[in-house]
């Protein structure tokens, strides 16, 4: 993957009014944004995931764009609290997520749990994965402000006379996962259906939508692609992340056709080829996920499960049989 554009904190000009927002290194909750304007009209792809940091984005919009002064709608690309807790910094605008996106968020721990979670973390891997990854993060103040409008599978917004494309390609990393994609400036900002320089986390699968989500950005006109996190890229960081998740779909299927367990499996799996990816502590979510596909079962997870198993696989620690 070559593409031109640094990978710096703040605001990144696309040009034509067009603007991302990037938070390196993209690991756990330092996801992306953006802004689309014409005129003095201004559409924002996302809030940050604590209120301090939301605000500061929204000041360095403010200062660099004049529409940014008053956001008219606001597209909520999922409902992990990367992508919405700042939404009530922006309540004045028309919030506007997926159906099925909007029901996750109804569902996620509220943000003051996931302060308590880290204040009260336990000594050991476990604790310090949780600190590791939710540590840096002011969850206080935050109220859950959701989209007042929602949709399926598509909807075409108008941002002055621009328009805006919202693809629903869920469930995939998420149960309602979108696309939001600028036709006459060849640009999409993906949301965390791309994770560029890190590894992906399947949180709702099928992987196989995934692979289908992957298609759907190759066989459109885009040129310049924002990810959920990472660096900007081109279609081939989208050609890099779809090899990854056949790699690991593969590799899962024969473990599982042999029997072994999905977390003897993730820690058996061989990921030489992206070891300069970050957080490869999520193949054991990925490898959870496949399994979930291939024995045909739809409840996800226990996401306390996975956390304690990728905190073992992080620090490399040996775990016990309760963990499998």
């Amino acid at each position: 993957m070559t593409t031109s554009w640094s990978y710096t904190r703040g605001l990144h000009d696309l040009g034509n009014s067009v603007y991302a927002y990037l938070q390196p290194t993209g690991s756990w909750g330092w996801s992306n944004a953006g802004i689309v304007t014409d005129g003095e009209s201004a559409l924002l792809i996302d809030t940050l995931y604590d209120l301090k940091l939301t605000q500061e984005m929204l000041d360095t919009m403010r200062r660099s764009i004049p529409a940014a002064a008053h956001i008219e709608t606001v597209v909520n690309t999922h409902g992990d609290g990367d992508h919405c807790h700042g939404n009530q910094l922006v309540a004045d605008a028309l919030i506007i997520a997926s159906k099925r996106a909007a029901e996750q968020m109804m569902k996620e721990p509220p943000p003051e749990i996931l302060t308590k979670m880290v204040e009260h973390a336990p000594q050991g891997p476990e604790g310090d994965f949780m600190r590791e990854t939710l540590g840096a993060f002011d969850f206080r103040g935050i109220t859950l402000t959701m989209p007042q409008k929602t949709f399926e599978q598509s909807l075409t917004l108008f941002v002055g006379d621009k328009r805006v494309e919202l693809i629903e390609v869920g469930p995939a990393h998420t149960p309602g996962d979108t696309l939001v994609y600028v036709p006459e400036d060849r640009t999409i900002f993906t949301g965390d259906i791309l994770f560029i320089g890190g590894h992906p986390i399947v949180w709702a699968g099928p992987i196989s939508n995934w692979l289908h989500a992957c298609d759907r950005i190759l066989d459109l006109d885009v040129v310049t692609i924002v990810p959920g996190h990472g660096p900007i890229t081109d279609k081939n960081g989208v050609r890099e992340v779809k090899s990854y998740l056949e790699y690991i779909y593969a590799e899962a299927r024969s473990r599982y056709e042999k029997g072994m367990s999905a977390f003897d499996a993730a820690r058996d799996i061989v990921l030489t080829p992206y070891n300069a990816w970050i957080n490869g502590e999520r193949i054991v979510a990925n490898v959870a996920a496949a399994y979930r596909e291939f024995s045909g079962v739809s409840e996800p997870e226990n996401v306390h499960k996975l956390f304690a198993q990728m905190a073992h696989v992080y620090y490399g620690t040996t775990t016990n049989s309760s963990l499998k």
